[in-house]
């Protein structure tokens, strides 16, 4: 099994399991077998402040053609013009009319806080609310409580 969850030291990463078994279903032997086509080609932003954006090249979708749809912690964007019953005839055709599906996984700590359709690019903010109880904690040395100095015995 040439799998990165099989190959990976699972004995390090305490209640991962559920990731572990998320990554063993993806393939990672250099092929593209379950991934999407690169249509539409997107960006994800990283903002310092928690917040990420999803750029999504749309050029020629309008607001009525786009889908967001978020459940069980998956984002997916599906995209469907109607036929133009319009007949042209083109000298050169590059912009693609075709429908399209993008997912992205996310956390259960992220959320859609808005989208929009700006200039041709269909924008997704997304906010990380980290609890208080998930935030890194400095712990000091020489505090155990009484329950820690029974387990030393």
């Amino acid at each position: 099994m040439s799998n990165l969850a099989f190959n990976f030291p699972r004995d390090t990463f305490l209640g991962f399991d559920q990731l572990f078994e998320t990554l063993s279903t993806v393939p990672f032997n250099g092929t593209t077998e379950t991934r999407s086509s690169g249509y539409p080609p997107y960006n994800v932003i990283k903002k310092e402040d928690g917040h990420f954006l999803i750029e999504i090249a749309v050029a020629g979708f309008g607001k009525d053609d786009v889908d967001l749809t978020l459940e069980k912690g998956v984002l997916t964007i599906t995209g469907n013009r109607p036929t133009n019953s319009v007949d042209r005839e083109y000298a050169h055709r590059g912009i693609s009319t075709r429908g399209f599906e993008r997912k992205f996984t996310i956390a259960d700590t992220v959320s859609v806080i808005g989208a929009d359709i700006v200039d041709g690019m269909l924008v997704i903010a997304l906010e990380n609310n980290i609890p208080e109880e998930d935030k890194p904690q400095i712990i000091k040395l020489g505090k155990l409580n009484k329950a820690a100095q029974l387990l030393l015995g």
